[in-house]
């Protein structure tokens, strides 16, 4: 039989369930595009994992997406879902020329993309993306990965993944934007501070309401927003309560992407009090957006233009501060990285 033309096959715990689905792996998002605007005769196929919760193949922006639904069930359905997505690799290899699989995360996607791409003599690559990287993934010892089929998305999450699993990582192929989705840029920013990301534990954003708590004594209107959602919400909205800061912090919840923007275009800051980042996307979002970033994470171990790491608290409330108040700074948009390039890069790699 004759296959379909080139086709490169990803391996991800999830994938948006449509096209609205802008919340659902935004940074997987903009890469998958971005391989489109950039390749355009190469298939590509995505084989979910996990989510979405529905059981028959779609399409979305013209890519196949093949949903195993499994729902992060526990160890015997998850071999189920291991099993299945190894039928569903041998069906597609009878009749896709595969150029090589490309497992999103370390993790189980990663141990089937490896297992299988050495039983057919497939190119393989794990893109290390976050909390894959660190000491408590217990997939490591059973993949057995070699750094040359790595890539890290951060110098950071390359020196944790050999710090916790010593193994280098081959590669750094850096987080992107796509810089043909942003809003022009307005004269008036009038939100001080923004918050952007999960409401969990590991977000940290009790720092930022005690950053503009700290704030509001010397700028009594100093204004906030945490959009998203998630199991820390009502915690977070006592500590508003508690502090008295309702008029100056508000949650309005998770938004679709394109209002995250035009929100991001009209603030000062981007707070990022994340205790750990692989290199977050939000954060380069609002660089591009012409915002300031500060955090405690430092993706690149370099200098990054308008991107502020310090190392505590105070010292957050201090940065955050002179950038607010400061009527000359600057909120040029700073291009770090082009998911384009990122593109390329894995690319060539597959080449």
């Amino acid at each position: 039989m004759n296959k379909a033309g080139k086709t490169l096959v990803i391996l991800s715990p999830g994938f948006p369930e449509n096209e609205g689905d802008t919340t659902c792996l935004p940074a997987q998002q903009i890469f998958v595009r971005a391989l489109n605007r950039q390749f355009e005769s190469l298939n590509i196929i995505i084989l979910s994992f996990q989510y979405p919760f529905i059981s028959n193949s779609y399409t979305w922006n013209e890519n196949l997406v093949i949903p195993l639904n499994g729902r992060e069930r526990g160890k015997i359905n998850r071999l189920w879902t291991w099993f299945r997505a190894w039928q569903t690799l041998k069906k597609i290899k009878k009749e896709y020329d595969i150029i090589g699989l490309l497992s999103f995360w370390c993790t189980e996607c990663s141990l089937v993309g490896t297992r299988f791409a050495k039983k057919y003599l497939i190119k393989h690559y794990s893109w290390i993306l976050g909390q894959d990287a660190r000491k408590d993934n217990r997939f490591i010892p059973w993949i057995k990965p070699a750094a040359e089929n790595l890539m890290a998305m951060s110098v950071f999450l390359s020196k944790e993944f050999y710090k916790n699993h010593r193994i280098k990582p081959g590669y750094i192929v850096p987080n992107g934007i796509d810089i043909s989705s942003y809003p022009h840029q307005v004269e008036k920013r009038d939100i001080d501070i923004i918050g952007i990301g999960s409401l969990i534990p590991l977000k940290q954003y009790e720092i930022l309401i005690r950053v503009v708590k700290k704030l509001s004594s010397s700028i009594p209107e100093v204004s906030c927003i945490i959009c998203g959602k998630g199991p820390e919400e009502e915690h977070l909205r006592k500590m508003i309560l508690d502090n008295n800061l309702q008029k100056n912090i508000s949650l309005p919840g998770e938004k679709p992407h394109r209002e995250i923007l035009e929100w991001m275009a009209r603030s000062k800051v981007l707070l990022h009090p994340s205790s750990y980042e692989g290199f977050s996307t939000v954060c380069l979002e609002a660089l591009y957006s012409g915002a300031h970033v500060t955090s405690f994470c430092d993706p690149m171990g370099s200098r990054i233009a308008h991107w502020h790491v310090v190392d505590n608290e105070e010292e957050m409330a201090v940065v955050v501060s002179k950038i607010i108040q400061n009527p000359d700074a600057d909120y040029g948009r700073i291009l770090v990285y082009s998911m384009e390039d990122s593109a390329r890069q894995v690319m060539k790699l597959f080449e």
